[in-house]
This record gives C-alpha cells, sequence and structure tokens, in this order.
C-alpha cells in the first residue's frame, strides 16, 4: 500500500489534489459510516442539514478560545485572559454562523449568560491539565492531508500538534464533553489515529503521543500508537471506504442502533425508530471530492 504526501496547511484553501486521487474521506465521516451506515448517508449523500446543539456549539467556542490563547505571549496565556475572550469569540462565531443565533431565543439572556459560563468553566478544567505558558504549540488548527491506496485522500483538522526538539510528534484533541466512556473513546481514539496516520505518510514520524484532553472532568488520556499499528488502521481506513464505494453503488445503507442514536438528529426518518429515508439521490449522484476541495467538519463539533 503506498502513499503520497499533500502539503499541510494551516488555512482552510484546499490543497492540490492528486489526479489520481478519486475519493476523500476525513475520520468524522469514516467514523459515521463505522458507526452506523445510514448516518453516514443522511450526512454525505442526502447531505441532510443538522442544527447545532447548544453542546456542539460550545464546543466549537471552547476550541476558538484555546486556539487563539497561544496568540498571547506566554507569560499571558492565564486563565482570566482566556476567560476575556469568551464572549467576543461567540461574537466573532454567531457573525459568521448566524445558524448558531438561534440556539437562544430572543431575549432568553440567562440561558445564553449560563452558555458562556459553561464555556469559561470548560476552560477552567483546561487549565487543571496543562500550563499554557510551558508551552509553544508547533500547529493550531492544522489542515493535514495525505494520499492511501493512490486513490482515496485522508484529511482532517488537528487541534493541536506538539514537537518536541527532538522531532517527537504530541497529537492533542480538546474534548469538552465528559470523562471518557467507551462508545465515545473508541470514536475519539479512531480519530487521533486518523491524524496520527497522515502525519506518518506525510513526514515519516510516527506521533510519539496521541493525547485527548478532557476538560469537563479535567482527565487526561495519552496512547502511545507504533508503526505497525497505523498500518493496520490504513487497512482499515481503506477498507471502510471500500464499503462506503460497495454501499453507494448498491443504494444500501443500513441503520446500525447504538447507545449513540440517543444524540441522532435524524431519528424521525431511521427505520429503527419507524421513518422512512428520502428517496437516494440518484439524479444529483453525490461527487466524492466535494470533500477534498472543502473544509472538513470543523473543530468542536465531534463531542
Amino acid at each position: 500500500m503506498t502513499a503520497q504526501p499533500v502539503t499541510t496547511q494551516q488555512s482552510s484553501t484546499p490543497a492540490e489534489v492528486p489526479a489520481t486521487v478519486r475519493a476523500s474521506l476525513s475520520p468524522s465521516r469514516a467514523a459515521d459510516f463505522k458507526t452506523c451506515p445510514l448516518l453516514y448517508r443522511f450526512r454525505s449523500i442526502d447531505r441532510l442539514p443538522e442544527r447545532p446543539s447548544v453542546e456542539q456549539a460550545r464546543g466549537t467556542l471552547v476550541h476558538a478560545v484555546l486556539e487563539r490563547l497561544f496568540d498571547l505571549p506566554a507569560t499571558g496565556r492565564t486563565p482570566t485572559a482566556a476567560g476575556d475572550m469568551v464572549g467576543p469569540q461567540w461574537d466573532r462565531l454567531v457573525t459568521e454562523q448566524p445558524e448558531l443565533a438561534a440556539l437562544f431565543a430572543d431575549g432568553d439572556s440567562p440561558a445564553a449568560a449560563e452558555f458562556l459560563r459553561s464555556a469559561a468553566g470548560l476552560l477552567e478544567g483546561y487549565f487543571a491539565v496543562e500550563d499554557p505558558r510551558r508551552l509553544e504549540p508547533a500547529e493550531r488548527e492544522s489542515l493535514i492531508s495525505a494520499v492511501v491506496d493512490e486513490e482515496l485522500l485522508i484529511r482532517g483538522y488537528v487541534d493541536r500538534l506538539d514537537v518536541a526538539p527532538d522531532g517527537a510528534l504530541r497529537v492533542v484533541d480538546y474534548k469538552t464533553g465528559g470523562a471518557p466512556r467507551e462508545a465515545f473513546e473508541a470514536r475519539a481514539l479512531f480519530q487521533l489515529k486518523f491524524y496520527a496516520l497522515v502525519l506518518w505518510r506525510t513526514r515519516g514520524v510516527v506521533p510519539r503521543v496521541l493525547r485527548l484532553l478532557y476538560l469537563k472532568d479535567a482527565e487526561v488520556c495519552d496512547y502511545a500508537p507504533d508503526a505497525d499499528e497505523l498500518l493496520r488502521f490504513e487497512r482499515t481506513v481503506v477498507a471502510l471506504w471500500r464499503a462506503i464505494e460497495q454501499a453507494t453503488a448498491q443504494q444500501d445503507f443500513r441503520p446500525r442502533p447504538s447507545r449513540l442514536c440517543d444524540w441522532c438528529s435524524h431519528q424521525a426518518l431511521c427505520p429503527t425508530f419507524g421513518g422512512t429515508p428520502p428517496p437516494f439521490p440518484t439524479q444529483a449522484a453525490p461527487d466524492p471530492l466535494r470533500d477534498a476541495r472543502s473544509r472538513p467538519t470543523p473543530p468542536g463539533t465531534d463531542e
């Protein structure tokens, strides 16, 4: 199995996609199919709208503050400084994504204020597990991508990448949900292994540490991958892509009920809950490279 490097960026401008590539996959969409093929269809083929939840919006806000916290001089990276960023960053996000404003009814100032306080509380959890004054991240919200199996572009945004003086890599992902639970922990590690594979293929270095920071409970989960594991993971990713191709050709995406169904936005259309999926969009077939030409799932939405 071969891999080809694609330029790493820190902007939303897509990298040039090699001519051999005919599909792309992000860790979020790969995890969707792995979790429930029908969910993948709803999100990637039908592209059904999903109203952002308060939890997702809070995650996006916390990610935004933590990204910009490192713009400050090291001595200025304090809990107070982070707390002072919450309001301005929320205003910026609402301006860029007006649909976020609908989370709070007009005049519901207490709910909006509590939302901002809860985000500030998660930032306190961050300071309980890390001292940002002692860190100088190499990259933040960095778009990384690589081609595997010569035809599949895999890509995503890394919350933070730390590089040690000896060149060792540490991939850091902020989680604003609760402490690890089995279903969510597996999905989170799947996402980090995805990033580790891209970094290994593009930089020739297996990340030394994959770190999950659970801010709500101030917990740290470290995982150390190795090259053999990433080779197996690469085969898993390619197999998932092949399964997606087969399901698309057969127009057969079946639900896979689990505890995660409680958080699904599409229960009304799911046969598990008595619903009926919309007709498969055969007239306007999905563009398999659409995700390769656009920004993957934004940070903070996979909590």
